[in-house]
């Protein structure tokens, strides 16, 4: 295929975890800073917690990101609901609650925000998660104009998300190393898209992947001249924590 098989209906800048080192990652406030920003799509972690709520959380362990401590699979929704999501950045984010992916998908959708959902697994649960996140996205984006891109590095979680709800799309995300049977796991997964460290990212692999049908899009970029040359190249999507140099809103 000489040209990408995957319509990509999707913005080309994307706010890293929202706007997650200007703002509490994966809350609120850091997407309604990111939107404030210009933009119109938003990168975030998604797992599970003890009963079975999708949560917007990038670590297993929520002691980084807030006053609590242990495995988020340890807690139920109400547990979570009772620690502080935000005064580990700043006070001013103090009483930040815990994001559900229900909350996310119902303030995007009316925003006109566009979702990339990485699903993050803990560890031992990489199929349940991947099923159960897919599912839940499918229903809650039912009557969105564009559904969310479905990504994450396990492959399990994906194989497991592709079976539950097939028509949503999928992205595999790589870092370390490009396998040498790359393009076969993104037909196997039946992705659309690559999504790839930057540091990894050269010329030649992006017009080997296009050329083979499938879209990219690379993280995390916070150097407009290295954004402005992905672009150049034809990947799609630019992951950036940037968003005061590499926005919707400033020429770069």
């Amino acid at each position: 295929m000489s040209t990408s098989a995957f319509d990509w209906n999707y913005p080309s800048l994307i706010a890293h975890r929202g706007a997650g080192k200007h703002a509490p990652e994966n809350t609120l406030s850091a997407v309604r800073l990111g939107h404030q920003h210009g933009f119109t799509m938003m990168e975030y972690d998604v797992k599970l917690s003890r009963d079975g709520v999708a949560i917007l959380l990038h670590d297993d362990r929520i002691d980084r990101t807030s006053n609590g401590q242990g495995l988020a699979s340890q807690y139920s929704l109400a547990d979570l609901m009772q620690f502080d999501f935000g005064s580990w950045l700043h006070e001013k984010y103090s009483a930040e609650p815990i994001l559900t992916l229900s909350t996310m998908a119902a303030y995007t959708i009316a925003h006109g925000i566009h979702s990339n959902i990485e699903i993050k697994p803990e560890t031992g649960f990489e199929a349940e998660t991947g099923a159960r996140v897919a599912r839940i996205a499918q229903q809650l984006w039912q009557k969105a104009s564009v559904p969310p891109l479905l990504s994450s590095f396990s492959e399990v979680a994906l194989e497991a998300a592709k079976l539950a709800a097939p028509e949503l799309p999928r992205a595999l995300l790589i870092e370390d190393h490009v396998p040498a049977d790359y393009l076969a796991r993104l037909q196997r997964l039946d992705c659309v898209a690559l999504n790839l460290d930057t540091k990894l990212t050269t010329k030649e692999l992006v017009a080997e992947t296009l050329a083979a049908g499938y879209q990219l899009c690379i993280w995390t970029v916070n150097d407009p001249q290295r954004a402005k040359e992905l672009l150049s190249w034809g990947c799609k999507g630019i992951v950036t924590d940037a968003i005061d140099t590499i926005s919707p809103l400033t020429p770069f």
